[in-house]
């Protein structure tokens, strides 16, 4: 970043024009966002600048990376947030507390960064309500991750804020950072802007054939333009630069980086060593830089380096250009980079600034030092609490180099890789794994070990041979009496139930019998223990053991108190097997829903957006089910635009249901065929059962029973844990609509065997449904009847539907016209509410045969509410405020404000006391007149 006033901006009309837009419309109160990339010195920086001095009637706030400080968790973003701080009491409580915790304010439990992300787009809300706020970001790329990664959050959260954010990011160094923003590429000055800029630079008259060439040489670079051409006249540069071929062949930054190089041999050796100490310590605080200088006995002479243009010097120390800052510490000898590293640690307060010190402290040996590698493992554990969990893998990495005990080193380098795992390095963290495994370890970090190299092997390819190694080192835990052993006998199991099969030496039962037989200690959570017990019946054992085993389980599941962040992360990572086990084998609606909303309700206290996505999407399925597809696609969308921001790839399985219940083919068919692809090549069973019973829904919606029949059958006979159960549904109502009727028997025999231990109106239903499609007369009168009541108790809405347009076709077939008119007439209004149409268009159809007059199908108006809109408006139609729904939310209360005026207005309502009024005339009775055909 330039130090000086930024010069004519030759050539850069567009640029400047973007960035004068992106003002007006923040000074109306509309957020932008905007990342400027171009290669070093092409003019980022100079561009920020003038975006800052153009910033009138604006708060402008701005911070920049360092590349040494790159390791140092929310460096960045504290300096960003240093104005805004008086107002972090103000913030709700859980974003007040995660906030000072990230900026070491006070100890606490380790913050989830997307609650620390909330917690700045709230602070940057706040301060915009007195003036529109500009943030500016300077070399970007070298942030530190969390901080990067926090203000990337913010920035694709903005909506209703008059906040604006403009990144910088060096190319190609920065190429995967911010991906997806609106950018605002900067390549070189064209020749005529070129040569204008050049002028500026150079005394006297320079001839046409070498000005033509230096332009050309520079690619129209600003930086090299003026940097190469500084105190050089027009003769020097006609003859004074011939690179050889060697230069010619490095890129400009490179060669711009060596020019300020060639300018440091010049320097006193004084001079040259105040800017190594500069350049190794990025604050800019000169009365450090001073400090260290006299620990060095260098007497500060600063003005050789100003008159090179290299550095200015007052109460902050500023290098030109980050380039000069990399030449000087690139052209150091490592001895005197050492020395200087060692007089800044020397120089650092170890009360205020404990983590900096320790850090230079390591770069100041190269060898083995304890008392070294002990403060690198006090840093890393205080980067742990403000939840930098890069920056403390960095720090227990280069403790572990320096390290000199063997066994010390083993448990560190351990450390470091399971620290690499937690921030998504598994390159790094299979490095350090292998340097530990070199090293002896107690039995206990040998479980740890094993069980860390199965999570890798599991995260990069969802493999079934992740099991066996998760297993080993479950048994290693229990052989050690460790409270681990449980919680990595469950984490086996889910590795084969999403992964792998249920059978089979890797599978499931496998790991259920090892689980049985280790006499592995308590986990210290009564509701994880129970969990793996009945899951471990269930597979070991038969449905009628594991059901009640598996109940047992559920009321500590639902109740248990979690006092600390760290038990409800457990309890969170133990959720998806229990939902897994209560739906496919319980067949329990209630414990899903109960399940899942506590899923949701914790992920959203903690701030865990990777755990709140799959909780979301667990939830969108108890409302598909009971008939509320709105809500359904809400949940969904939010937990799509939850993948957005964080990375993470979306959960398809419930957008896909969905698709197949709402009868819409083209959706689901592409995700289909590279699912069953995908499911093939990696041995995902979980998948293939999935697609199947989709499809079933799917094609047994659109009455193409024999495409339904062989889908369902792929579901019914895959090896895995879940969806066999549902699978066996379709395959029999296809079979016996294709006259299959020994396929139709044979699968509901094995439903039968299925659901008979599941003590749920869910199951019942579905069994006395499916039997009564393979019975005739009375049997199957009364088979119907029992399948609709315990449906509708269970609030199965879909299935009650089902039932009901089952039941009509059944009685229309049998000429009771008049009772199939009523079940089909049910059917229809059922399904047309919830907008199912593929099976709405079905019950249609049968109704015309029994000669029924059928109203057209009824249409969304074009004001409806969008999912988003929905949730926002039924929080605040419970009375909830702005910050409330905001933090509930992730969003700030500007953007809740700016969905309600968009709801109050499709509504045609004016105050929040109208709004559930509204909301009941605008919300689908999914399960509204499911009661009214039970039969009693």
């Amino acid at each position: 970043m330039a130090s000086s006033p930024p010069p004519i901006l030759i050539g850069r009309q567009h640029e400047c024009a973007v960035l004068d837009q992106l003002l007006t419309d923040l000074r109306e109160g509309k957020p932008r966002v905007r990342v400027i990339r171009g290669e070093a010195g092409i003019g980022k920086s100079v561009l920020l600048e003038y975006a800052a001095d153009q910033a009138s009637r604006v708060t402008v706030t701005r911070t920049r990376g360092y590349e040494a400080d790159m390791e140092l968790p929310y460096a960045s973003l504290h300096q960003l947030c240093a104005p805004f701080l008086a107002e972090v009491e103000a913030l709700p409580g859980p974003q007040r507390d995660a906030l000072r915790v990230a900026f070491g304010m006070t100890s606490g439990e380790p913050p989830h960064r997307f609650l620390v992300g909330l917690a700045v787009l709230s602070l940057l809300a706040r301060a915009s309500e007195a003036r529109p706020v500009l943030v500016l970001v300077d070399d970007a790329q070298w942030l530190d991750q969390v901080s990067l990664q926090t203000l990337e959050f913010v920035a694709r959260r903005l909506l209703a804020e008059a906040v604006a954010m403009i990144f910088a990011v060096r190319d190609p160094e920065g190429e995967a950072s911010l991906v997806g923003l609106p950018e605002l590429r900067v390549g070189g000055l064209d020749a005529v802007a070129a040569e204008d800029l050049l002028m500026t630079a150079v005394n006297g008259r320079l001839e046409k054939r070498v000005r033509d060439r230096f332009v050309a040489e520079m690619h129209g670079n600003p930086l090299a333009l003026i940097e190469f051409s500084r105190g050089r006249n027009a003769g020097e540069l006609a003859y004074g630069l011939q690179p050889d071929s060697s230069a010619m062949q490095r890129t400009v930054s490179s060669r711009i980086e060596q020019d300020f190089a060639s300018r440091l041999a010049s320097l006193p050796e004084p001079t040259r060593m105040l800017l190594l100490i500069a350049a190794a310590e990025p604050l800019g605080d000169a009365r450090l830089l001073f400090r260290a200088a006299a620990s060095l006995k260098i007497t500060p002479d600063a003005a050789p380096a100003k008159a090179a243009g290299l550095i200015e010097f007052g109460e902050s120390v500023r290098f030109r250009h980050p380039l000069v800052r990399s030449a000087v510490y690139d052209q150091a000898d490592p001895e005197e980079r050492r020395a200087v590293h060692g007089a800044l640690a020397d120089a650092t307060d170890p009360a205020l600034n404990p983590d900096r010190r320790a850090w230079h402290a390591a770069q100041a040996v190269d060898e083995a030092d304890e008392e070294v590698a002990m403060g690198l493992e006090q840093a890393a554990g205080r980067a742990r609490q403000r939840g930098g969990v890069a920056a403390e893998a960095v720090l227990l990495q280069r403790a572990a180099e320096l390290t000199p005990a063997p066994w010390a080193r083993g448990r560190r380098a351990l450390a470091a890789a399971e620290a690499n795992f937690s921030a998504a390095s598994p390159d790094r963290a299979t490095e350090q794994a292998t340097l530990a495994e070199l090293c002896p370890l107690s039995p206990l970090d040998r479980a740890r070990l094993a069980r860390l190299r199965a999570r890798i092997l599991f995260a990069r390819s969802r493999s079934d041979e992740a099991a066996p190694l998760l297993l080993d080192a479950a048994a290693q835990f229990a052989g050690a009496a460790s409270p681990l052993a449980r919680e990595t006998y469950l984490e086996a199991i889910s590795a084969t139930i999403f992964a792998g099969r249920v059978h089979g030496p890797a599978g499931a039962r496998a790991a259920a019998i090892a689980s049985r037989g280790s006499g592995a200690p308590p986990s210290g959570s009564n509701a994880a223990d129970l969990l793996l017990s009945g899951v471990s019946a269930l597979l070991a054992d038969d449905y009628e053991t594991g059901g009640p085993a598996l109940r047992r389980a559920l009321e500590p599941l639902a109740n248990e108190e979690l006092t600390t962040r760290e038990a409800t992360v457990r309890w969170l990572l133990s959720a998806p097997v229990a939902l897994e086990a209560f739906i496919h084998y319980a067949w329990d609606l209630n414990a899903w829903d109960t399940l899942s909303s506590r899923a949701v309700r914790l992920a959203r206290d903690i701030g865990a957006l990777g755990a709140l996505q799959p909780a979301l999407v667990y939830a969108s399925g108890v409302h598909i089910h009971t008939g509320d597809f709105a809500e359904a696609a809400r949940m969904i969308d939010e937990a799509d635009a939850i993948a957005a921001a964080t990375g993470h790839a979306p959960h398809k399985y419930a957008t896909l249901v969905l698709a197949a219940w709402r009868g819409d083919e083209g959706i689901a068919a592409d995700f289909i065929k590279d699912a069953r692809a995908s499911a093939a090549q990696r041995g995902e069973v979980s998948l293939l059962g999935a697609t199947g019973y989709i499809q079933g829904v799917l094609l047994n919606g659109l009455a193409r029973y024999d495409e339904a029949l062989a889908a369902a059958r792929s579901g019914v006979e895959h090896d895995g844990f879940n969806f066999s159960g549902l699978s066996l549904v379709e395959h029999i109502e296809a079979a016996t609509r294709c006259g299959e009727l020994d396929q139709a028997r044979t699968s509901l025999g094995r439903l039968i065997e299925f659901t008979r231990a599941a003590d749920s109106g869910w199951a019942r239903g579905v069994t006395a449904r499916s039997q009564a499609l393979l019975a005739d007369g009375d049997e199957a009168d009364d088979l119907y009847r029992l399948a609709i009541k315990e449906l509708t108790h269970d609030r199965v809405a879909v299935e009650a539907a089902r039932t009901h347009l089952l039941y009509g076709e059944w009685l229309r077939r049998s000429r009771h016209r008049s009772l199939a008119r009523e079940h089909l007439r049910m059917a229809h209004e059922m399904f047309d509410t919830m907008g199912a149409n593929a099976f709405a268009e079905r019950a249609r159809r049968e109704l015309l045969a029994t000669g029924e007059h059928v109203r057209a199908r009824s249409t969304k108006p074009v004001t409806a509410l969008t999912p988003q809109e929905s949730q926002i408006a039924a929080l605040a139609a419970k009375g909830m405020t702005n910050p409330s729904i905001g933090a509930e939310l992730f969003i700030s209360p500007h953007t809740v404000e700016w969905h309600l005026r968009k709801v109050y207005t499709k509504l045609g309502i004016n105050s929040r006391r109208a709004l559930p009024d509204a909301l009941a005339v605008e919300s689908p009775a999914g399960t509204r007149n499911a009661s009214a055909m039970s039969p009693t």
